[in-house]
């Protein structure tokens, strides 16, 4: 599938199947990671058959099931947007393989994640990911009017920031609170993306902004 099929098909996912993930798949996801660690500076590491990390009472209070994959991600402080826009970009590259996955940001036993932390750096978040049992549920959403703005007010919607905004909706956010705000600034092609209060809220911001991007496609805009 296209990233634009995958990011309208992709869910989270909490219970999964004991199952591995085949060896063609797990070269896949590694050359991904790779390549967006060179690319965003931060360090995507994959662990397989380590259920641990989903055990204790806060894996049971997410409602994990059979997690026994998943990816962390490690990098500088103050680095949680990027955290975002990259993770989701392998979030999006799992699901097109045939992967299922979740952000997960507290529900996991700390003391079992065997990630290597550099002085200076942080675990920022950990995606889970294997064959779900199911194929999660879509979540809700804010209505649009909540979630951007046109500068100019008199303004019509273009199209491609509709288009942008309506792929921004799919984008998953912690508790699914949708704590971001969009604007078409007045030239019409300046958007800016602002994080709202709440937890999570900039790296969320940064899952926004690479859908918004999906969603856009090759129309010619910039970040504010």
């Amino acid at each position: 599938m296209n990233l634009q099929e995958a990011m309208r098909v992709r869910h989270s996912v909490r219970k999964y199947l004991p199952k591995p993930i085949e060896e063609e798949k797990v070269m896949l996801l590694k050359e991904e990671m790779a390549r967006l660690s060179a690319e965003s500076g931060l360090r995507f590491t994959l662990f397989l058959d380590e259920p641990e990390a989903f055990t204790g009472k806060l894996a049971h209070y997410g409602s994990f099931t059979d997690c026994r994959h998943y990816i962390t991600v490690v990098g500088a402080k103050g680095r949680e947007e990027d955290v975002g826009y990259y993770g989701e970009k392998l979030v999006l590259f799992a699901q097109q393989i045939g992967l299922h996955t979740c952000w997960v940001a507290l529900t996991y036993n700390h003391r079992k994640i065997k990630a290597e932390i550099p002085q200076g750096e942080k675990l920022h978040i950990l995606i889970s990911i294997g064959y779900g049992a199911n194929r999660g549920l879509p979540h809700k959403n804010k209505p649009m009017e909540k979630l951007c703005r046109m500068e100019d007010s008199g303004m019509p919607m273009p199209p491609w920031f509709q288009d942008g905004v309506e792929a921004s909706m799919t984008a998953p956010t912690a508790m699914n609170q949708q704590k971001f705000l969009l604007t078409l600034m007045r030239d019409g092609v300046t958007v800016k993306a602002k994080a709202l209060m709440g937890p999570y809220a900039a790296m969320d911001l940064g899952i926004v902004k690479y859908h918004f991007e999906i969603g856009v496609g090759d129309h010619p805009f910039h970040w504010a």
